[in-house]
């Protein structure tokens, strides 16, 4: 029972550090503050907009045809992100103990999860196909990437908690 304890504190870590990250920077105010005024030439400024990502409105952008269908993919793909990270922490983290397994396991987590929900949603928007799917999963592994730290960092967190 104490491994199952163990288990959900570090899960619970890395969903609330995902879910911190999704709700404050892939907002719409604060993606289009980025789009706007970062300067994807410099390295903060890459960061700043690789941050935004995946990117959740409450109101379409414009009223284009595709608006509703770019909306419901690109909320459901920030939620997806959420659930598929929690799955691979709640299903994995049983195994890990230490401290440098937990990062790993929870920057991994975030790469997964992101590439699995970009693959997943990019079938809603207008003309998907197999190539665009993969191309929106390599994309999504570069934030889990380049993010996935922040997660794994709150997941070791989580597990020294115990």
């Amino acid at each position: 029972m104490a491994i199952f304890g163990r288990t959900r504190t570090a899960t619970g870590a890395g969903v609330l550090a995902t879910l911190l990250l999704v709700l404050l920077f892939g907002n719409q105010i604060f993606s289009e503050w980025a789009d706007r005024h970062a300067d994807t030439k410099t390295v903060w400024g890459w960061f700043l907009n690789l941050l935004t990502w995946p990117r959740w409105w409450l109101v379409p952008r414009d009223d284009s045809g595709n608006a509703a269908r770019e909306l419901l993919a690109n909320d459901l793909k920030a939620l997806l992100l959420i659930l598929f990270t929690a799955l691979i922490l709640a299903i994995a983290g049983r195994s890990i103990v230490t401290g440098g397994g937990a990062f790993i396991l929870g920057w991994a987590s975030l790469i997964f999860g992101a590439a699995l929900a970009a693959f997943a949603t990019d079938f809603i928007t207008a003309n998907p196909t197999l190539l665009s799917a993969f191309a929106a999963a390599a994309a999504a592994a570069g934030y889990g990437l380049f993010v996935g730290w922040l997660v794994g960092i709150a997941v070791t967190t989580g597990k020294r908690g115990d």
